[in-house]
């Protein structure tokens, strides 16, 4: 029989307590929330079978509340515990069957503390379905694409009925088993979803937690545990703001490091060489114009082997302004990956002069080796400058810090994205 649209609320034909109607009339299976028994409605709600002893999944949701789904009113009409056990693991969640006189039937899904709203999918899928058999068989991760939408294998599980009560349009039983192929996209997961006696496809997305809470008139805040795959990234207040700003001021300053390394200046002392036997030597420079950086540089023919050499400058006025030492070594040799070599024959020295005038600098050998008999030391050195260069220290450092700014807003994205990917059974193994 159908159950005629009229009726509200019936007795349980096993212990009597009233029970309200609110599934609408495609139920088929009524099991009393107060003895556990399964009535039948299809029958004049005769007494099946009794579900006793039955321990209530925790849920902030019960029968006969109703709320906003997806901006279409719902009311709970049951409530399914399910349990998987997998490698030591077991995973507990909670299925609240819900109906809308509009839009049929659904589920509510709490699951860690996060909820999740399914439905049955009917557009086509390609592949047409994905079985755990099918999974074993792919090298790499299986993907599934629906209505321009791309999802990738999550995982598989297989779980069972641990209670069961209220209104269903099926038939529950304690202990019934379903194995579900999950793939995800960026906003969906679609459920391959396989029973002893039927197979589905449903897709399931993440609702926003304290709307729907409020919505079903539930006060208290629900615990989350961990990221849910299905949970969207929820950028900062002023994350689009910093991206684009950091990119932004990370490429001008960019552009401001090319500029300055075209800046090289003016020649005040032409490269100038001499043998080491005539060290310490000094050598002397004008500067005509103060406030720009003036730069130094020395170099040697050194061969796999080392010199540290001093200069001394001083100023027009013969006034020592600083002493400093700078290393040139230069190695080479080969390996089983090939000829190699490391360090540099030349180094400099940047100052910024204060007054315009006749500078003196003082070049001293301190100290010289050589690396393996093919080394030759040091027998001549090089010394030039010159003057109104350019440091391109700050814009590096600042694209630097600009592209930290950016890189943490894409990198929180990523980082969220890999956490929602963590649970998947698909391991890296399989993608070799």
């Amino acid at each position: 029989m159908t159950r005629a649209s009229e009726i509200k609320s019936i007795d349980c034909t096993s212990c009597g307590a009233g029970l309200k109607i609110l599934g609408g009339g495609r139920v088929t299976t009524h099991i009393c929330s107060y003895c556990g028994t399964e009535l039948d409605v299809l029958d004049d709600y005769k007494a099946l079978s009794k579900f006793a002893n039955l321990h209530r999944p925790q849920s902030p949701f019960e029968i006969g509340m109703s709320g906003q789904l997806q901006g279409v009113e719902f009311t709970i009409i049951g409530t399914l515990g399910y349990r998987e056990a997998y490698g030591g693991q077991v995973w507990e969640w909670v299925d609240h069957p819900v109906f809308s006189a509009t839009h049929g039937y659904a589920y509510l899904t709490v699951e860690d503390g996060h909820l999740i709203f399914t439905r049955k999918y009917r557009k086509a899928t390609s592949p047409e379905w994905l079985s755990s058999e099918a999974v074993e068989l792919f090298e790499n991760r299986p993907v599934v694409r629906s209505n321009y939408e791309r999802f990738e294998y999550y995982d598989t599980s297989t779980s069972k009925i641990t209670f069961a009560e209220g209104e269903f349009n099926w038939r529950p039983s304690i202990g019934d088993q379903v194995t579900t192929v999950s793939v995800l996209s960026d906003q969906s997961m679609l459920g391959f979803s396989q029973t002893a006696t039927e197979r589905e496809v449903e897709r399931s997305t993440y609702l926003p937690q304290r709307e729907t809470l409020d919505s079903f008139g539930v006060d208290d805040e629900v615990a989350m545990s961990g990221i849910h795959p299905l949970q969207p990234y929820i950028a900062g207040k002023n994350a689009a703001f910093l991206t684009v700003v950091g990119a932004a001021f990370m490429v001008l300053c960019l552009v401001m490091t090319v500029f300055f390394l075209g800046q090289t200046g003016s020649t005040v002392l032409t490269r100038t060489s001499f043998d080491i036997s005539e060290l310490p030597k000094e050598v002397t420079f004008e500067i005509k114009e103060v406030g720009k950086l003036a730069k130094m540089t020395v170099s040697g023919d050194v061969e796999n082997s080392w010199a540290y050499l001093e200069m001394t400058l001083s100023d027009p006025d013969d006034q020592p302004l600083f002493q400093v030492g700078r290393e040139i070594g230069y190695y080479t040799g080969y390996s089983s990956d090939g000829r190699w070599s490391e360090g540099s024959r030349r180094a400099s020295l940047t100052f910024r002069p204060e007054v315009v005038g006749v500078y003196t600098v003082e070049l001293e050998l301190s100290e010289m080796g050589t690396w393996k008999r093919s080394g030759a030391a040091l027998s001549r050195v090089t010394i030039g400058a010159s003057a109104g260069v350019s440091s391109f220290f700050w814009t590096i450092l600042l694209a630097g810090i600009f592209l930290i700014i950016t890189g943490m807003q894409v990198g929180r994205k990523f980082l969220h994205q890999k956490r929602r990917m963590a649970g998947s059974d698909w391991t890296e193994e399989d993608d070799d």
